[in-house]
Order: structure tokens, then sequence, then C-alpha cells
């Protein structure tokens, strides 16, 4: 098994992740990335929505393997 990390980027800055997991398989990383990613944007909603991106970087210890991106996009339709 190898260690990965998951950093989370949003418009709050930089979330390092020191302790990483153990993770089997590619599959695995995946679902793990989607799993924090679903987190990170349940919590983004827990504030005043604002329009932005976050992303969950993946990196072992040889560099980056994956991104996951969550973006909110707010489109106004009519004037009130």
């Amino acid at each position: 098994m190898a260690r990965y990390y998951f950093d989370l980027m949003d418009q709050d800055g930089l979330v390092v992740d020191e302790e990483g997991s153990e993770i089997a398989d590619m599959e695995g990383v995946e679902q793990e990335a989607s799993r924090a990613m679903a987190d990170a944007a349940r919590e983004s909603f827990q504030r005043p929505i604002k329009p932005g991106e976050a992303a969950i970087e993946v990196r072992d210890d040889f560099g980056p393997v994956m991104r996951v991106r969550f973006t909110v996009q707010i489109e106004r339709l009519r004037r009130q």
C-alpha cells in the first residue's frame, strides 16, 4: 500500500494533509478524494455561498497524482 495525501485548496487558502492515508489502489484513492471533496463542499455551504472553486489535490511521496474539483457558479437570471 502507498500513502496518499489529500490537500484542500479553496478561496480561503490551502490546507495541507500532513498525515495522509494508506490506500491500496487508484480506485480507492479516487473514492477517498471524492469523499473528501463532498465533505469540503458540505462544509462550504455552512457559510454564505460564494462563487468559486475548491479542489482536492492528491499526492504521494513522488508528487501529484489526482485532482478533484468542485465549482460553485452563481448565475442570476432575473433582477429584482
